[in-house]
């Protein structure tokens, strides 16, 4: 099977071609010729690199158009029998063609097949005007070199191996008509006419980023733009940087955590009011806590979130600096007011805006792709800081911002060096080891059963449909604030709609204590059934009714409060993170899974069922596995969490709940990315 043969099996079999988002930037789509069945042969021509002072020769091919009348004219190109347009139009005189004995023949057969192939491209990409103005051009793109087969190393535009074997093959056999080059933008294929100038290997990748270029040494030297070397040294800076401000973060929260929910009712409340009245501390912290957040919003601007951070990371690149400071206001209002949401998603979103400011600003980085790169080193660095699990952190990074795995994959080992880099500043400032901080049970996993696996899928499922129900609730939750002109772009409403939000957060919470913050060292208390008094922050311990989880009603009691507090929360334009909100609610649910089949493990319930929810709603199957895995100690769980984080993947894949998770739009360009064309990104203002 020829190239465009292998091409039109990968792409147009795939439902996904005529999707604009998939084909924003110019892709790599090699056109096949066509030719008139009467003709035997094609004529190779010798044309001369305009722009080398060596006379080398290139190969080039010129075809003739297709009979079909409707194709008789693309763009203005003529179709007329074997020359070499201008591009005015104007031809030359053919030049003479390569005595060559390999390129002497090429067999009618092929050429019928070719020309089958490429019109039944040409036809799966009717509808999308991208793919019809690569295809308005009867030529072959071609790459010259001195001999026909590429060597091992020609930088491909795309990163299909198959299609990258079949290139090879085809310039290897018979024809050698096959070549490849970089094909520009759509609004200039017109004014290049129908054949390409073409350029020696050398050239091409000059041309290229690439992350090694000549030697360590050398690229260290001249700090090559998206190298090894450079990577390596603006990893250590973002790190170092968003290690820092991570602690600030931290330290800052962690002060007013004490101060609000601890030392303040000891002093005011303690023995001041009646025992009777202590419950109202929570409502009287909680307005007053989300007033401040929702007046922040309205001065001080819109902070963004997750969703809106993703997006910047397709779009731009990179995140502007301006929200910083929304961010962490709101944010810091958000989690001292009780709501459900924490400090993960306002660390990615500061770590990736100052990420980006650094590469702008202080590298002075202007490929998007490269400011692209080291926005996902902060971002995986404050994940990998506050988890305290480097690699599950910088996994997590990369996988939110895609529905189905890391499709920025290119980043993966710089993002996960700039993770270790910070989680070892930011641990090291605050003294905390990178630790166990849940046990679940008295003793550890030594060992996993085969029939886990397939346990933990199936509670990954279930995992998987109540977060489908969840998603549901919320966005009925969302229509009925839209209903009542809340969710203006302006945030004109901001303060009442977080009244509104936080009246919901905070009835549920004096009755269920256990739902009240984000989770993270709840999830210990809920999976061990421990009594209320040991909750960390909230205050009275009690609520309004003395709660406790000490049966399965209960414990389903918990678990859908949880996400209704949770929906509550981000409804009410609170700012935070629910990666840890999730995996209190499914340990609560896990929990109650126990009392029904009181044989099963409670660390396979509560942390399969966990990961069943987060995964289903952040699409972040890898990086949940192993952030439960390692918080809980349960090392040999892996397999079953896992399980349940790839079924639960599977079966919610068709139902994204962060809209701004996109196919990556230029996926063709991810190993190699052109210095001229790939798009710029400002420098900040």
């Amino acid at each position: 099977m020829n190239f465009l043969g292998l091409l039109r099996s990968q792409k147009s079999s795939n439902p996904d071609l005529d999707r604009t988002e998939h084909h924003n930037n110019s892709s790599f789509l090699p056109q096949g010729p066509t030719a008139d069945d009467d003709e035997d042969e094609e004529v190779p021509r010798m044309i001369s690199y305009p722009e080398s002072g060596e006379r080398d020769t290139l190969l080039a091919t010129n075809t003739s158009a297709s009979k079909n009348p409707d194709q008789s004219n693309y763009g203005g190109v003529s179709n007329g029998p074997k020359s070499i347009l201008k591009p005015n139009g104007n031809s030359d005189p053919p030049p003479s063609p390569i005595p060559s004995p390999a390129l002497s023949k090429v067999r009618r057969t092929s050429r019928r097949k070719e020309s089958d192939a490429s019109d039944n491209l040409r036809q799966s990409a009717s509808g999308n005007s991208i793919l019809s103005g690569f295809l308005r051009h009867e030529t072959t793109p071609v790459l010259a070199s001195d001999h026909l087969a590429l060597p091992s190393g020609t930088p491909l535009l795309g990163s299909s191996k198959l299609a990258a074997n079949a290139l090879h093959n085809e310039n290897d056999g018979t024809s050698g008509r096959m070549g490849i080059a970089a094909l520009p933008s759509t609004n200039t294929l017109g004014t290049l006419g129908s054949v390409r100038t073409a350029r020696t290997l050398k050239e091409i990748q000059d041309e290229f980023l690439e992350k090694v270029r000549t030697s360590f040494y050398e690229d260290a030297i001249n700090f090559s733009e998206g190298t090894i070397p450079q990577s390596i040294v603006v990893a250590c800076v973002i790190g170092c940087v968003c290690g820092t401000v991570a602690y600030a973060y931290y330290y800052v929260l962690d002060y007013f955590l004490e101060l609000v929910w601890t030392e303040l009712p000891s002093k005011w409340v303690v023995d001041v009011w009646p025992e009777r009245w202590y419950v109202l501390w929570i409502p009287l912290v909680s307005f007053t806590l989300s007033i401040c957040c929702g007046l922040s919003v309205y001065y001080l601007g819109e902070p963004g979130d997750l969703a809106y951070t993703i997006q910047c990371i397709h779009e731009k690149g990179y995140k502007g600096t301006h929200h910083i400071l929304p961010m962490i206001a709101a944010s810091q209002f958000t989690i001292l007011a009780g709501a459900s949401l924490g400090p993960e998603a306002p660390l990615v979103a500061i770590c990736a805006a100052t990420a980006g400011f650094i590469s702008r600003s202080v590298f002075k980085q202007t490929n998007r792709n490269v400011v692209r790169k080291h926005t996902f080193m902060g971002m995986s660095g404050a994940l990998a800081a506050f988890f305290g699990v480097p690699l599950g952190g910088s996994l997590f990074a990369l996988e939110v911002a895609s529905r189905f795995g890391v499709e920025y994959f290119e980043h993966l080992i710089e993002s996960i060096f700039a993770g270790e880099v910070c989680v070892a500043v930011f641990r090291t400032l605050a003294g905390i080891p990178l630790e166990q901080i849940w046990r679940i049970a008295p003793t550890t996993f030594e060992e996993t059963e085969p029939y886990m696996i397939l346990l933990g899928g199936a509670i990954g499922l279930l995992g998987a449909g109540v977060s489908f129900l969840w998603a549901n609730f919320h966005w009925r939750l969302m229509a009925c604030f839209q209903a009542l002109g809340l969710l203006d772009d302006e945030n004109a409403y901001a303060v009442p709609r977080v009244l509104l939000g936080a009246l919901g957060v905070v009835s549920i919470g004096m009755l269920v204590p256990q739902t009240m913050f984000w989770g993270e060292w709840e999830v210990g208390i809920l999976a061990t059934l421990s009594p209320a008094s040991a909750l960390p922050h909230v205050w009275p311990t009690t609520g309004l009714i003395g709660f406790e989880m000490d049966s399965c009603l209960n414990c389903l009691i918990v678990g859908f409060s949880k996400l209704v507090a949770i929906s509550f929360t981000v409804a009410g334009g609170y700012r935070g993170g629910f990666i840890f909100p999730f995996f209190a609610a499914g340990a609560a649910l896990g929990r109650a899974l126990c009392f029904v089949f009181p044989t099963l493990s409670p660390v396979i319930a509560t942390l399969c069922f966990a990961a069943g929810i987060n995964v289903a709603i952040t699409r972040t199957a890898l990086a949940t596995s192993l952030i439960l895995s390692f918080l809980s100690g349960e090392q040999f769980a892996l397999p079953a969490i896992l399980a349940a984080s790839i079924v639960s993947l599977f079966a919610t894949g068709y139902v994204p709940f962060i809209k701004s998770q996109l196919a990556r739009s230029d996926i063709d360009f991810s190993l190699y990315y052109q210095r001229n064309r790939h798009p710029k990104v400002p420098a900040p203002a």
